[in-house]
């Protein structure tokens, strides 16, 4: 698969994969290329799922992990292009949503606007003590474009949600942390990334296809009331029945070894 991008870079050790967003002079700001250069390394990623247990996505530098849109692309948009700036947006943060695998979005330094959005879209984030969130868009005019009116008040309740993006304050990481959005916080970047390298590995040493089967779930009950999604927990329960994963897993626990999911 294709590594090499414009503004972004993928590195892949074993079956971790790290994506990360190098517009570093411009504080990893969205604009139109990187996120066309994100929707095709993600789908490149989906098409080669097999080979991957997880992934970090992260920003270049230490002051930011992706600072929000880009201001100076956006201030010169038409009506037509800023709906499918947001369309595009919207586009990327589905697609890590539907990876097969986990995501953690390891931010540092800000993730304002964009940058918000598109760690939330992952599948949870850790965050040094130096990172700021926010949805500051009605300071320019604008409004969230890229899910963030959405996953923020089911992150963490809509009149909470509601408060931050009228208001466009920034969420320091402690506030952060206590409303949820945040996972863990640490004291550098570098003990960051290694606790979700740890992290990933832990998850990778479960069955893939039930991580797979628990993400699309979960993300899918996002939409549907109690009933909907406990009958679509029960269906999706019963189809690993069977599976060569399952097996495996059963027979480890009652032989009392260690599953090997690569076993097919």
């Amino acid at each position: 698969m294709n590594t090499k991008f414009e503004t972004i870079t993928l590195d892949i050790s074993g079956d971790i994969a790290t994506l990360t967003v190098s517009r570093e002079k411009s504080l990893n700001a969205l604009n139109k290329q990187v996120h066309t250069d994100l929707k095709e390394c993600l789908w490149q990623l989906r098409e080669n799922a097999d080979n991957l247990h997880g992934m970090i996505f992260t920003g270049a530098g230490e002051k930011a992990f992706i600072a929000g849109a880009d201001i100076v692309e956006m201030s010169e948009m038409t009506a037509q292009q800023g709906y499918d700036f947001s369309v595009l947006g919207q586009q990327v943060s589905v697609l890590f949503e539907e990876l097969p695998f986990p995501v953690i979005a390891c931010v540092n330094g800000f993730a304002l606007g964009g940058g918000c959005e598109m760690a939330m879209s992952c599948d949870f984030i850790y965050a040094t003590e130096t990172a700021v969130f926010g949805q500051p868009e009605v300071k320019l005019g604008l409004i969230p474009g890229f899910g963030g009116t959405q996953r923020l008040a089911k992150l963490i309740g809509r009149n909470k949600a509601k408060e931050i993006i009228y208001t466009g304050r920034n969420v320091s990481i402690d506030e952060a942390v206590d409303l949820g959005l945040v996972v863990k916080k640490f004291a550098t970047q570098d003990e960051m990334l290694a606790a979700a390298l740890k992290t990933l590995g832990q998850i990778s040493r479960n069955s893939p296809l039930a991580i797979n089967e628990a993400k699309q779930v979960m993300n899918q009950a996002n939409d549907l009331t109690l009933a909907e999604g406990l009958r679509l927990e029960a269906e999706r329960f019963s189809d690993i029945f069977g599976t060569a994963e399952m097996k495996e897993g059963t027979s480890a626990f009652m032989e009392k070894r260690k599953a090997d999911f690569s076993v097919k």
